[in-house]
């Protein structure tokens, strides 16, 4: 792994593997310095691990203590190097010899070329650690002298440990031998070291104990056997959420039997019977937090970024028909928020005048008029199966995760694949189903371009950085896991943020959204900002750059294409970061670990929607801004003294240039329901009951299909006509 910026020749502390294939052979050097054949072949045979703890002590001299060890737990030799160019005695596998070892801030002092090339600028900055060391030549066959080089150098565009070493021997006549050794970095684990408060030394060896622990349960025939039993609990634990229970039996958070405006057709006619129906119906868990993402007009009302709830304050709990089904259950208190349940509707006909109330958290609202269908709810001890598990599942794949992280610890790419298949199946599922029960062929469909795009993130950012932590289970489990999961629940976790989408047009009609996305910009700006200084020192800071910028303009490119608007969907986001992270640092694991979760969120419960897309795309059942019609009729025109029954209202006829673009009739809401569709210009009232509010909207018909529809008129039993306000809701 790469070094990061963090890790200087000031600050050595760390793991460090060593390279073979970028090392030099050490085996005519180790020869020089009188190590035997045998020795030589078993040495090779391993990696050399060094583990550096640098610190300064009290008089400010530096100390850099080194535990030398063989791949497999091969203990080697420990040295305390103390830079303060004194001369010590040091006896180990070399046999006696003098040490001295300082920091040289300017290479002009070293005479040979070779110690002075290929540093980067941070180690030219900083100083290079300087060794010299020369044996005695009574405890040796040869007598040896050898300078070596601690510092950094860019090999294949990576920041690496190098050690540079030149050895003159009397063994060898024609000139000395000149080797450089590279190491891979792994950060010291921060539960494995000591740490000095006040005169005092703590050492921590968990990580090293959990090692110790669990390395029985690390061989690949444990891992299968325990991902054979994951997987069949998992098609258990699915068949128990979804297939116990009749497909038909399934209500969603929005399921509602009244479409709004003129979905339901004239007088209702497309979503009868209203009334001698009844229904059993499983709704899933969190219903309360489903709210209405566009405005929605309920008589005079405006309501919107709540659950559609109208009704439910009266002694038999009567909800008008286009209430969401769900939230009136929990409403009543007939299910609950946290895991979902079952309840039977009744559907009642013609209603008048719902009642507001709060109740179990969630306010309903009133509706002083008639309508034609309305529905009350009752317990339900029909169907089987009624509880969501999706907290048992979120629990299971907490445990298996943390489980693969500190006790089975396979190969890094094996733990990635784990998260990716585990996310993205608990997220369509589990958390965030696209429909209920969830349609498998749409899950499947998704699934093999996530293991594409998985695979890009693996070879582009996490291989750089997850295997970094394969000697500390439990600080990768703690940078990794819960920025995951967070990603993963991110339609949980993020629900309290009021910003929906990233659109102009939704960010700024929710209440504290540009607040909220100001936030999120200065905290991902600093993120970048950091994440933008350990790419610079490692000099690949203008490559990705240019990457970023190219990839900027081609967006902003597509953004400008006529009739389509740029949607910036968060697995986009994760798209566009993770490349980023891919250093050996533990803020990069963290970054990987959010991402990772958030981009599996996104394709798992939306799949790949385009970056592009329509006005009517973007508007869903919003208003899509098509001309508005007018009424005649106002408050100057209206004439109160005529009785209801005897009344007509009118408006205007369609002009030229809309009837061009292919507008060529009317729709006419009365009390929320249409009445009328057809292109005359008048509405008889006669049918309407006297003595109850009535509220009126207008549209322009193509065909079948309605633009939007004016805001309300208001006509009150005393008469008034009250003029409908300006555009649409």
């Amino acid at each position: 792994m790469a070094a990061p910026s963090e890790v200087s020749t000031k600050d050595l502390s760390g793991i460090f593997f060593s390279d073979k294939q970028l090392s030099d052979s050490t085996d005519e050097l180790l020869r020089l310095q009188g190590m035997s054949w045998f020795k030589r072949r078993a040495v090779s045979m391993f990696t050399l691990i060094l583990s550096i703890r640098h610190h300064t002590d009290d008089a400010g001299v530096e100390h850099i203590d080194v535990d030398e060890k063989l791949s497999g737990g091969i203990p080697g030799t420990s040295d305390n190097y103390i830079l303060d160019f004194q001369e010590r005695q040091c006896d180990d596998i070399f046999g006696l010899y003098t040490l001295k070892v300082r920091r040289v801030p300017v290479l002009e002092e070293i005479e040979d070329e070779f110690l002075k090339t290929g540093w980067t600028e941070d180690t030219l900055a900083d100083g290079v650690v300087y060794f010299i060391a020369w044996n005695d030549a009574n405890a040796s066959r040869y007598k040896w002298k050898a300078e070596q080089i601690w510092g950094f150098e860019l090999i294949n565009g990576q920041r690496k440990f190098v050690r540079r070493i030149v050895l003159t021997s009397s063994g060898k006549k024609d000139g000395p031998v000149r080797i450089r050794l590279v190491y891979n970095y792994y950060p010291l684990p921060l539960l494995n070291r000591s740490y000095t408060f006040g005169g005092h030394t703590i050492t921590l060896s968990i990580e090293s104990t959990i090692l110790h622990f669990t390395r029985p349960f690390t061989s690949g025939l444990l891992l299968t056997i325990f991902i054979i039993i994951y997987f069949i609990a998992s098609i258990f634990l699915v068949r128990s959420q979804w297939y116990l229970t009749p497909a038909s039996s399934f209500s969603d958070c929005t399921s509602v039997f009244w479409t709004e405006n003129a979905g339901c057709g004239v007088n209702g006619e497309s979503c009868a019977p209203f009334t001698n129906y009844s229904l059993n119906f499983r709704c899933p868990s969190g219903c309360s937090s489903v709210v209405l993402q566009n405005p929605r007009i309920v008589g005079n009302l405006e309501i919107n970024f709540a659950p559609l709830l109208v009704g439910g304050g009266d002694i038999q709990r009567t909800y008008r028909a286009d209430s969401f089904l769900c939230a009136s259950a929990i409403h009543t208190g007939l299910i609950g928020n946290s895991m979902g349940g079952c309840a039977t509707v009744n559907l009642v006909g013609n209603f008048t005048d719902y009642m507001p109330t709060t109740a179990f958290g969630l306010t309903s609202i009133g509706f002083p008029s008639a309508f034609p269908m309305s529905y009350r709810l009752s317990a339900n001890n029909e169907l089987g199966q009624c509880i969501d598990l999706h907290n048992v599942a979120l629990a299971i794949n907490i445990l298996v995760t943390c489980l693969l992280f500190v006790v089975f610890r396979p190969k890094a790419a094996v733990l990635y694949w784990s998260l990716i298949c585990i996310g993205f199946w608990h997220v369509a599922l589990f958390s965030q189903p696209q429909k209920t029960p969830p349609p498998l062929d749409v899950a499947f469909g998704a699934f093999l371009p996530t293991l594409f795009v998985g695979y890009a993130f693996w070879r582009i950012a996490v291989r750089f950085t997850m295997p970094t932590f394969k000697d500390a289970p439990l600080e990768a489990m703690i940078w990794y896991l819960p920025p995951y999961w967070v990603g993963v629940l991110i339609n949980l976790t993020a629900s309290k943020i009021p910003i929906d989408r990233l659109t102009a047009a939704d960010i700024s009609q929710r209440p504290g959204g540009v607040i909220a996305l100001v936030i999120i910009v200065l905290i991902v700006f600093v993120f970048v900002l950091n994440q933008m200084r350990v790419i610079r020192k490692t000099g690949w800071l203008p490559w990705y750059l240019g990457w970023y910028v190219t990839g900027g303009l081609a967006t902003l490119a597509l953004a400008f294409l006529p009739g389509l608007q740029f949607r910036l969907h968060h697995y986009v986001i994760s798209m566009a970061l993770l490349p980023g992270t891919g250093f050996p640092t533990r803020p990069s694991a963290i970054y990987q670990g959010f991402l990772i979760g958030m981009f599996l969120n996104g394709v798992a419960a939306f799949g790949f929607d385009p970056i592009l897309q329509t006005a009517v795309d973007l508007a869903r059942d919003g208003p899509t801004g098509s001309p508005l019609p007018a009424f005649l009729t106002n408050s100057t025109t209206y004439n109160a003294s005529i009785a209801l029954a005897n009344q007509t209202i009118f408006w205007g006829d369609i002009p030229n240039e809309l009837f061009a673009q292919g507008w060529d009739g009317f729709s006419l809401l009365i009390d929320d329901v249409e009445r009328y569709a057809g292109n005359a210009l008048n509405y008889s009232l006669v049918g309407l009951e006297a003595g109850l509010p009535h509220f009126f909207r207008l549209a322009y018909t193509s065909g079948n299909s309605a633009s939007d529809f004016t805001m309300p008129a208001i006509l009150w039993p005393n008469g008034t006509w009250v003029d409908p306000l300006p555009g649409a809701p």
